[in-house]
């Protein structure tokens, strides 16, 4: 079967939304509940974000968020676990966001055969070196048909950016700017169109922009640049503060979208 992230970019090429929400937040229970209610949503795409204890590239509502998952009692061998009915609720591209250090304590190989196993398409692993992914990722991405979305950013050498096009596969995850997830003030003062050098390069890859995608606006903007947008810590906040998530949650995704599809 054709991995279904190659899938959405063969049918659709604009406009895509991807939300991330963290493993076992707010309760750890929550996750395939979540994911069903987003099923039934104009989302494109999800990412799983695995909760770990010092996530470099998170800013501090996904932290919270990652925080209180641990507490829940989540790990990588439970979400597995969990994740195992996910395919009986979503047909979805579904990743899993997360850290080195939770996937060598996983075991490398034995991660990329579980995502296999439960139906997971793509990783993104923010703190994966290159050389670390041509000499053990690459192979085993491949041997298990698991997408491996690279990250560059506005500071990416452009040579560098086709370098990193060529081992990307699923797409690439371009940071709008050289800071934490949910940094909303920072990119307000950049807006996006100093990312068109990068999103009018030509690379095999399409581009999806992270970082700072607060609402309907910033969605929109990004998605005039690249090919959609990775929206996290402003779900996440609407997790924490929901009280009825079959509400709240697709009124949420149909405010971002605004009959865009």
């Amino acid at each position: 079967m054709k991995n279904r992230i190659d899938n959405l970019f063969q049918k659709k090429e604009e406009n895509i939304l991807s939300i991330f929400l963290t493993a076992g937040y707010p309760n750890i229970n929550d996750t395939l509940s979540i994911i069903k209610i987003l099923d039934t949503t104009d989302v494109d795409l999800l990412e799983i974000g695995i909760p770990f204890s010092d996530p470099i590239a998170d800013g501090p509502i996904i932290q919270q968020s990652s925080m209180k998952a641990l507490n829940n009692g989540m790990t990588l061998k439970v979400l597995f676990e969990q994740l195992q009915s996910l395919r009986t609720i979503t047909q979805l591209p579904v990743l899993l966001m997360g850290y080195l250090n939770s996937v060598m304590q996983y075991g490398v190989e034995e991660f990329y055969k579980s995502c296999h196993e439960v139906g997971i398409d793509g990783v993104i692993l923010p703190d994966l070196p290159l050389n670390e992914f041509d000499n053990t990722h690459k192979a085993l991405a491949e041997k298990y048909d698991i997408k491996v979305a690279l990250i560059i950013s506005p500071e990416t050498a452009t040579h560098r950016i086709k370098l990193i096009d060529l081992k990307s596969s699923g797409f690439l995850y371009l940071v709008s700017s050289n800071s934490t997830t949910g940094n909303f003030t920072a990119i307000k003062q950049n807006s996006y169109k100093h990312l068109t050098e990068i999103t009018s390069l030509a690379l095999k890859n399409k581009i999806l922009i992270g970082f700072g995608i607060k609402g309907q606006q910033e969605f929109e903007e990004a998605c005039s640049v690249a090919n959609g947008a990775i929206m996290g810590s402003s779900f996440i906040q609407l997790l924490s503060t929901s009280s009825n998530f079959e509400k709240d949650i697709p009124e949420f995704i149909s405010i971002i979208k605004n009959s865009k599809s």
